[in-house]
């Protein structure tokens, strides 16, 4: 009986710990939804919005997408945003590496008056894994993404990682 019970907990450890392979497992778990998707086909072809990087400057400083500006995560600065986007009509898209730390700035946009914020499904390596251009901060196309950690970069399968552990 015991080793039934042993059995059991270490199956359900184990598909919890390792059941997120893929990056909607990951936001399926992590994220409550509260700003709206859009995908990178939806982003493709929009032609007028501000996009904003919640990366940390040395992931943005590695790669980001062309015209995105950094607004940061842990130091995030509303003013800094107010600043730059003053139309709280704006179509915002945030995005991180797969939209996990994206979603919690876009829910800062919500409460800074922001009417029309999104954030890319699988974020920048999703971007990059469907064949999207990213640039250095010299402005020159890389391979190179920030991966932000080894574990995180299971998630980029197109690309050069780069992480520090």
């Amino acid at each position: 009986m015991m080793r039934i019970f042993i059995t059991t907990i270490t199956l359900i450890l184990t598909t919890f710990c390792f059941a997120q392979s893929t990056i909607p497992e990951v936001l399926e778990k992590l994220n409550k939804k509260s700003v709206p998707y859009i995908t990178v086909n939806e982003l493709q072809i929009k032609n007028k919005y501000v996009l904003l990087d919640t990366r940390e400057i040395k992931e943005f400083n590695v790669s980001h997408i062309k015209n995105s500006i950094n607004i940061g995560y842990d130091k995030f600065d509303a003013q800094k945003v107010t600043s730059i986007v003053k139309d709280k009509n704006a179509l915002i898209v945030v995005y991180c590496s797969i939209g996990v730390r994206s979603e919690k700035i876009g829910e800062n946009l919500f409460k800074l008056g922001y009417k029309k914020v999104f954030n890319l499904y699988g974020g920048i390596f999703e971007w990059k894994n469907k064949g999207g251009i990213v640039v250095d901060n010299k402005n020159e196309i890389t391979e190179n993404i920030h991966t932000f950690s080894k574990k995180w970069s299971i998630y980029l399968k197109k690309g050069n990682q780069i992480y520090e552990e």
